[in-house]
């Protein structure tokens, strides 16, 4: 009898330990974004088979998983069948996303690697890492509808996929370093209201891998948010406010806040508008997560259009072709047809795209109104036009029209960052990534006015700092936006542009004068003239206690000559606990951002500190987007569940 029992026990504890060591396995099915019920789950791996039909949610959860590697597969009478492969690990949930595409889209078969044979056969005697599978295409040859561009529809299925993110374009830039007063009394930028970054890096993170360094752009990163600064008083279109506070990874250094904001118009009160789609149709853009989710960004652009409003669409692939000629804004039932007959196939003739949208938007120009090109596109461009510079000056040439740019950035494997960032640039406009529909609604329906009304273009800011108190600074971020001194009142010199409620925060890193820090630069002594601290006598000490004093200049959205802002910012230090939430929320995007490119100034930052700043700054989170970006330090910092989306893994050696 004692035997029997203390077999039992050793069952039982056999038992417990089991599943100690086992993990989870949460399968999300939809199709063209709605939840897919009664789908069929199976889940193989570690010797054993088991299956689970998802809920009226479309989700399925598969517990007590022994540690270690699953194939899933999905199906459902009427779609497609998907597959994934996930890692279990001890005590955590992989999530698995997995869209189905429905059998009406009448895929042509065709073979499809196993993922253990395709990987291995591509990656064979290369270093550990992530990658995406090859995803296979399908073509379907059916004709174009009536009045669409000369293309051919390809669909890709939604395989597994594992993804290299050395295939995609960022542009390297050299992080700013400090500089010193006494050589360099004067920083000159142009603002940056780009949020690109962020949403691109979160794309990142949510698939269960870190973005490359080139990809993380600091100030895009703090500029995501919200910061709901006061609006400007009388007749000006920009309101400044700054704070100096502690700097939580070098405690001897200081941190100096701006916040700049337009002022907010009211949707009914803008300027009638001529917007021209320009839509990339390419092969490159059939994916789910490209031209699908194009289209629904632009029905949602078209909600919020006016009678006064015009509308054209224009298309391109291999060639560029008019889809819908300019239509007044409240026939949104024209508008969306002809968004929807929108079909993905071809090369892509981007130059030629851009030609004929520029043309388009010349034709229908409204004067005084807000005529502006919005491009969508994964940035791929091969055919004709593509080169950066040729582009550049295509671009430049037409804003002197008065004809803006917006670009849109969509997908992954192949998204060309860099292309996008300089065609924004060039356009007088602005440059989002859409991720989502959630990103789509922000961008194009809330902050509708800032995306596609510019309020004041060639926005400049340039400080000088009162050698008195500070020895060096670095400006945080913004490293493709520096200016020489003379550009600040040069008003033939572009800047960049800000549109409707938009708002931007420039973030210094200072080191107090007398402070000893290895950050400071040695500068030479002059000879011929004598500049700064090094030379106490010819420092002005009626300036009292200023800690620096900061210029803007802008423009009217039709004018050509600048106006000037003029704002002193006093030496009173408040501790960082203590500022502003906005200065305090800021600090912490700040630093993740240096976390993220591993930079040399990050000094003494961590993912906690990050969290625990961010924490302590989630009073004004209407939207959650805070919230949000709470969740993806923690997913960097390994606090939460371990993300397979769409099937991340890392191979085995």
């Amino acid at each position: 009898m004692k035997k029997q029992i203390l077999l039992w026990v050793l069952c039982l504890l056999a038992s417990i330990n089991a599943i100690a060591q086992s993990g989870a396995i949460k399968v999300t099915v939809t199709s063209q974004s709605q939840t897919v019920g009664n789908a069929y789950v199976q889940i193989l791996g570690q010797n054993i088979k088991t299956d689970k039909k998802t809920d009226a949610k479309g989700v399925a959860t598969i517990s007590n998983l022994l540690t270690g590697k699953y194939n899933i597969t999905v199906s459902k009478a009427g779609y497609t069948t998907a597959k994934a492969y996930t890692t279990v690990e001890q005590g955590r949930t992989s999530l698995v996303n997995l869209v189905l595409q429905t059998a009406s889209q009448n895929l042509q078969e065709q073979e499809i690697k196993t993922l253990e044979a395709a990987s291995a056969e591509r990656h064979k005697g290369k270093p550990r890492s992530t990658h995406k599978k090859d995803i296979i295409a399908y073509e379907d040859m059916a004709a174009p509808a009536a009045g669409m561009a000369d293309v051919r529809s390809v669909y890709k299925m939604q395989a597994p996929v594992y993804y290299n993110p050395s295939t995609e374009s960022y542009k390297k830039e050299k992080e700013n370093d400090f500089m010193s007063v006494r050589a360099n009394p004067l920083s000159t930028m142009s603002v940056d209201v780009d949020r690109a970054s962020y949403s691109n890096i979160r794309r990142f993170i949510n698939g269960g891998q870190m973005p490359p360094a080139d990809a993380v752009r600091v100030e895009e990163m703090i500029n995501y948010f919200d910061y709901n600064y006061p609006q400007p008083e009388g007749d000006k279109p920009l309101a400044i406010v700054t704070e100096l506070t502690d700097c939580p990874w070098k405690p001897q250094h200081k941190l100096l806040h701006i916040g700049m904001q337009a002022r907010t118009i009211p949707t009914h009160n803008l300027p009638p508008s001529n917007l021209v789609f320009l839509v990339d149709v390419s092969g490159s853009m059939s994916e789910h997560n490209k031209l699908p989710l194009v289209i629904s960004s632009l029905k949602m652009l078209t909600s919020k259009l006016r009678a006064q409003d015009k509308i054209s669409i224009v298309v391109y692939a291999g060639s560029a072709g008019l889809v819908l000629p300019a239509t007044a804004g409240n026939q949104k039932r024209t508008i969306m047809n002809a968004l929807d007959r929108l079909q993905a196939g071809g090369s892509t003739a981007g130059g030629a795209g851009i030609k004929l949208a520029y043309k388009v938007a010349m034709e229908n120009y409204v004067r005084g109104g807000n005529n502006r090109v919005i491009l969508a596109t994964d940035g791929d461009f091969n055919v004709g036009i593509s080169g950066d510079n040729e582009m550049e000056t295509l671009i430049t040439k037409e804003r002197e029209k008065g004809i803006y740019l917006t670009c849109l950035g969509y997908g992954m494997g192949n998204y060309k960052d860099s292309k996008m960032e300089v065609l924004a640039d060039k356009g007088n406009g602005n440059y989002a990534y859409i991720d989502s529909e959630q990103e789509a609604e922000k961008t194009l329906v809330r902050e509708f006015g800032g995306t596609i009304f510019t309020l004041a273009k060639d926005v400049k800011a340039q400080i000088e700092f009162n050698p008195a108190y500070v020895q060096s600074y670095r400006l945080v971020g913004y490293e493709n936006r520096l200016l020489n001194e003379e550009d600040f009142t040069d008003d033939k010199k572009d800047a960049g542009d800000m549109g409707s409620g938009h708002s931007v925060t420039i973030i210094y890193e200072l080191i107090p004068a007398g402070v000893q820090s290895s950050d400071v630069r040695n500068v030479t002594p002059l000879k011929y003239q004598q500049r700064g601290a090094a030379y106490p006598s010819i420092i002005n000490h009626n300036t009292g206690d200023e800690l620096a004093t900061i210029k803007f200049r802008y423009k009217k959205p039709n004018g050509n000559t600048s106006k000037e802002i003029v704002h002193t910012i006093a030496n009173n230090t408040v501790k960082l606990q203590q500022a502003d939430e906005n200065a305090r929320f800021a600090t912490s995007v700040a630093m993740f951002g240096m976390l993220l490119k591993n930079s040399p100034h990050k000094g003494s930052s961590s993912y906690d500190k990050v969290l625990q700043l961010a924490r302590n700054s989630m009073h004004h989170d209407a939207e959650g987007y805070r919230a949000e970006f709470v969740t993806l330090v923690k997913k960097v910092n390994k606090t939460d569940d371990v993300v397979a989306s769409g099937g991340w893994y890392e191979e085995e050696e």
